[in-house]
Order: C-alpha cells, then sequence, then structure tokens
C-alpha cells in the first residue's frame, strides 16, 4: 500500500515519478475540488498525479464558511435540485466518508413577526429537512426543525437581543475544517496511488502534434527546476484561477470566472453565551455566527475583487460591515477589541458574459465542466459542500460517458483517512485522557482533526513524550501537531503550518507570533532546517503577519491588497501568474 504521508521526501519521489509517468488524469489545483478530483480518479484505477502552485488549500478552500450545508437560502430561488444535491453530500460526509471532520451544527433562524414569518420560514426549513432526509435514504443525519418563543430562544442563545426576536426556528446544518478536509482528501487520493506536490507551478499546457492537450510543463518552486508531466487528460481545477490557467492552453476556449470576496471575523468562545449559532439574512448575502470548540466565526461578505488573486485581505469596511450585521442581533455588541482574527477568500462565481457585479450573489453556485481545449477539461463553480459530485463530474467528462461507465466513481463509499474505527477509538477516550494526563477537551479536538489516526499522533508522543505537551504560548495545540503538520501533512514552510494545519494564523489574535520560535524549532528539527533557514521563515512569517494586520485598517480592497503584496511569496511569485 503506498504510503499516506505528504512530507519532503514523499514530494521529491512523486515528482521524480511524474517526469517518467504518463498519467491518465493530471489535475492541476489543489484546492477542494482538484483534491476532489485526485481522489476520484486514484481510487477508480487511474493512474493520477495533482501538482499545486502554493500549498495545499491556500486559496478559497483554506478561507470559507467552514460549513457543509445545503444552501437553505438557495431555496428562495427555487434551486431545489442544488440543494437536494448538496443536503444529500452532507450526509454522506456526516456519516460516511468524513464523520471526525464534519460535524452537525444547530442555528437558530430569529423571527421578527409571529405569524406570517413563521409561517414561510417553517415551510421552507421544512422542505430543507424534507430533501435531507430522502437523500439520506429516507434516514435522519440530522435532528429536524423546532420552533422556539422568544423565551426558548434565548435559552438556546442567551446573548440575543430580546427585542431582535419574536421566536426562532432551530435547524441544522453541519461544520468542517475546510483546509483540514482537502489535505485529508490529498492524503487519500495518495494513499489509493495518486502522485501529488505542492508548490508547483505549471507554466506551460502543451500539446501532441495533432494539437491535443497532452501534459505540461511545471517548474518545482522549491528547488526552481522544470519538470515534464505527461498526461492523456489534464483537469484545470484552479478555481479564481480557472481564466489564467486555461489560457496557459492558447486555445481561447473554457470558462469565465468572477472572483467575489467572503470576510470572516473570528472571536473568542467565551465572548458569546450560547449553545447554538445564528443564521440571518442581509442585503448582500447571509451572515452566520458559528460556534466552534474555542471561537467563533462570523461572516460573510460578499463583494467582486479586482486585486491580485493570492492575498486577498478584508478592509475595515469589511469588518466594520459584519459587525454591524452581528449586532444587530446581538445583546451585547460586538466590538473590534473582541477580534481575535479574520480572514478573506474569494469565491469562484461562474462569470456571465454579461455581469452586474453589484448583483454577484445572483450567479448560480452550480458547477460547469467543459472542454477548453481537446483533452483539457475545466470545472468551475459549485462550493465546498459538493466537491465529491463536481469531482465525480469532471472525471467522467474527462473519461467520456463509455470509460466512466466501465470505471465508475467509488467515492460515495469511501471513507477519507480517519473516518475508518473512528467509533472504536471514540470509545477509547477516557482510556486516552487517563494515559496521556489530558482533558476531555483536548482528546475531543484531537479526535476532531485526525479521527481514527489519533493513534498515530500518540505513538509520536509515545516516542517522545516531551512532543506530549502544549505549545507554551498556544497551549490549545499540542508539539506533536507541529511536527505530524510536517512529517504528514504536507507542511514545507513555517506559514504553511500557521495557515492551514495549526491554523493559528486566523484563529489568535497575534496570528500565532508568540509561537513563532517554538514552531520553527519544531519544523526545523523535522525538516532539517539550518540556522539560517530557520530564521529566514520565521522572518517572512513575522512580515506576513504584520502585512496582514496592516491591510485590516485600509479602508478599500486596493489599499488593503497594496499593503499585502508588499511581502513576498515563501517562494514563487503568484502576483506575476
Amino acid at each position: 500500500m503506498p504510503t499516506t504521508a505528504l512530507s519532503p521526501d514523499q514530494r521529491a519521489q512523486h515528482l521524480s515519478a511524474m517526469a517518467d509517468t504518463t498519467y491518465d488524469v493530471l489535475v492541476i489545483g489543489g484546492g477542494v475540488t482538484g483534491a476532489g478530483i485526485a481522489l476520484d480518479a486514484a481510487s477508480r484505477g487511474l493512474r493520477t498525479a495533482i501538482v499545486e502552485a502554493q500549498d495545499w488549500a491556500s486559496g478559497t478552500s483554506s478561507r470559507s464558511s467552514r460549513l457543509v450545508h445545503g444552501g437553505l437560502r438557495y431555496l428562495y430561488n427555487l434551486d431545489f435540485a442544488l440543494v437536494s444535491e448538496a443536503l444529500t453530500e452532507r450526509g454522506l460526509l456526516l456519516t460516511r466518508i468524513a464523520p471526525h471532520l464534519v460535524k452537525a451544527q444547530p442555528f437558530l433562524w430569529p423571527l421578527k413577526t409571529r405569524v406570517i414569518e413563521r409561517a414561510y420560514s417553517a415551510v421552507g426549513v421544512g422542505l430543507y429537512d424534507t430533501l435531507a432526509v430522502a437523500g439520506a435514504g429516507f434516514h435522519k443525519t440530522v435532528p429536524l426543525q423546532r420552533h422556539l418563543s422568544r423565551k426558548g430562544a434565548l435559552r438556546r442563545f442567551g446573548d440575543l437581543a430580546p427585542d431582535a426576536l419574536v421566536g426562532a426556528i432551530e435547524f441544522y446544518d453541519a461544520r468542517v475544517d475546510d483546509a483540514r478536509l482537502v489535505i485529508t482528501l490529498v492524503r487519500t487520493a495518495v494513499r489509493y496511488g495518486a502522485h501529488a506536490a505542492s508548490r508547483t507551478q505549471v507554466s506551460e499546457i502543451t500539446t501532441d502534434e495533432t494539437g491535443r492537450v497532452d501534459g505540461v510543463v511545471a517548474t518545482d518552486l522549491e528547488t526552481g527546476r522544470p519538470v515534464r508531466i505527461r498526461a492523456t487528460s489534464v483537469i484545470n481545477a484552479t478555481g479564481v484561477w480557472t481564466e489564467r490557467t486555461q489560457r496557459l492552453a492558447g486555445s481561447g476556449g473554457g470558462l469565465k470566472v468572477l472572483a467575489s470576496k467572503g470576510v470572516h471575523l473570528i472571536v473568542p468562545r467565551d465572548r458569546l453565551n450560547a449553545r447554538t449559532g445564528v443564521f440571518l439574512r442581509t442585503e448582500k448575502s447571509v451572515l452566520f455566527i458559528i460556534p466552534w470548540q474555542r471561537y467563533w466565526v462570523i461572516g460573510t461578505t460578499d463583494t467582486a475583487w479586482h486585486e491580485e488573486l493570492a492575498h486577498p485581505v478584508p478592509t475595515s469596511e469589511d469588518i466594520d460591515y459584519i459587525l454591524d450585521h452581528a449586532n444587530s442581533v446581538l445583546a451585547r455588541p460586538l466590538t473590534r477589541d473582541d477580534i481575535i482574527g479574520t480572514y478573506a477568500g474569494l469565491r469562484p462565481l461562474l462569470q456571465p458574459d454579461v455581469l452586474d457585479e453589484s448583483k454577484s450573489t445572483k450567479v448560480s453556485r452550480e458547477h460547469t465542466v467543459t472542454e477548453a481545449a481537446p483533452g483539457l477539461t475545466v470545472i468551475a463553480g459549485g462550493k465546498l459542500t459538493t466537491y465529491r459530485v463536481m469531482a465525480k463530474d469532471a472525471v467522467d467528462f474527462a473519461l467520456g460517458k463509455q470509460d466512466a461507465a466501465r470505471r465508475p466513481s467509488v467515492t460515495a463509499q469511501t471513507p477519507l483517512l480517519g473516518a475508518d474505527g473512528l467509533a472504536a477509538v471514540t470509545a477509547q477516550s477516557a482510556a486516552i485522557q487517563d494515559r496521556y494526563g489530558f482533558s476531555a477537551d483536548r482528546v475531543q479536538h484531537l479526535l476532531d482533526r485526525y479521527g481514527s489516526e489519533v493513534t498515530d499522533l500518540l505513538e509520536t508522543i509515545d516516542a517522545d513524550p516531551s512532543l506530549g505537551e502544549p505549545l507554551e504560548s498556544e497551549p490549545d495545540f499540542l508539539r506533536a501537531e507541529v511536527v505530524r503538520a510536517c512529517t504528514h501533512e504536507g507542511a514545507l514552510h513555517l506559514e504553511d503550518i500557521f495557515v492551514a494545519r495549526v491554523r493559528l494564523n486566523s484563529e489568535a489574535r497575534d496570528r500565532g507570533g508568540a509561537a513563532v520560535d517554538e514552531v520553527a524549532d519544531l519544523a526545523a528539527g523535522v525538516l532539517g532546517w539550518d540556522a539560517e533557514r530557520t530564521d529566514a521563515e520565521k522572518a517572512s512569517y513575522r512580515a506576513r503577519i504584520a502585512a496582514e494586520l496592516a491591510a485590516e485598517e485600509r479602508h478599500t480592497d486596493a489599499e488593503a491588497a497594496a499593503e499585502r503584496v508588499q511581502v513576498p511569496d515563501v517562494v514563487g511569485d503568484f502576483a506575476a501568474f
């Protein structure tokens, strides 16, 4: 069985193999869609490779609302098929594919009128529940809606302003650590034989003598060495980068994509007295107040983005917008002093020929697959929840109807790493607490991140008990988690650890600044950095922190983006792509 670890050694071996192999499917793009495609193709028995120009999940897929949901608001547009599809996928993720990563989450929908709003909202949520039950083979994967009085709603969310509602409907969706889902997808694809390399930027899409796409030329950004990768089918899954990537084929075909910015704020869990989340409709989008173990995620916005694609950042106005809408229903208004983190991501929305950017929320979230050139498949649109369907459709399209029928997708029945044996490992929680001196919250944190693979993490602690100690400045994370980020989860740089693995970039007031020295020392020991390289990694990440904090004080996207791009990328130059 191939390795399941993403590491520098694995990456070097796979890049070497890429130069000597002709693949059935080569995927460009290491977000949730590309990772899902790689798993779909590899699990069908296809020779598969995936390359990503930056870190895994470095774009939209580490900057989402961290939700797995059907899209309750899409029922207003009568998108029943889209909602049903998403709810079916939500059920699969909760029960079979990734129950360790995807967790059911209740939300309150506050009501402001007693009869009419409750009636039509109940119908909408009732249809939502019905579609979910039908999609799961007429089994409940989450509890059904229930109606609450004002008093009942305040028992569930004590910090709601009493005059902001007359009652509420409680319904369920689910939440997920988006970046961890992507990394787990890539690792699972590698388990089934896929070759994978991050920090590998495609510079040319090549064609044979007939004009059919036959692979790519890419650059290993860690070494600067070029690599020629050959493939029967190439799939472009680069999200907001779709148009730039497909232009490398020189065909002029493909999809148009609109980049729409979504901003989120993070506040400490103890700042709000509540046992459930909140769902609000706004004039531009929707606003979720989402509880996690240690914090709340609050967002989002939906505005067109025209700046450099690699580094979207929140502005001061974005922050005020979210605070204002959250405070419209909160008894104790949030202030900027309550914010411990912010982040912004770009949604890849399919772009019509004529686009009114003020109405970007009207653009369909359904995905489209097309042939940009012979041998080059392009997929765009969709959302995190339906990544598996998007992946299936992309591989089916690339194979053609006959071959797709002969080698059908099996991902609906394929658990991700950490899902197998989850119940048995969870049953050992008390024993793990006793043996390692962990609190119940600590063990739950580890189970939610690693699932049944927590036993592997514990083995590293058995081998080196010092790794079972918390980080000195960020005690919510163990030293072993930093080490695993480097040995199994593909972290090559300090920022990779902080942004997508030990996620202090968005979950700590100083973006992890206080932990830089300790985390860098741990990473250096695993990745073989010398003192000069370690100092360079620390300087690079600290410069990133300063740039992101400065951007938050700017008032326009252009001003904020100018602050962020002053810091060069750790490798490569993605602004020039």
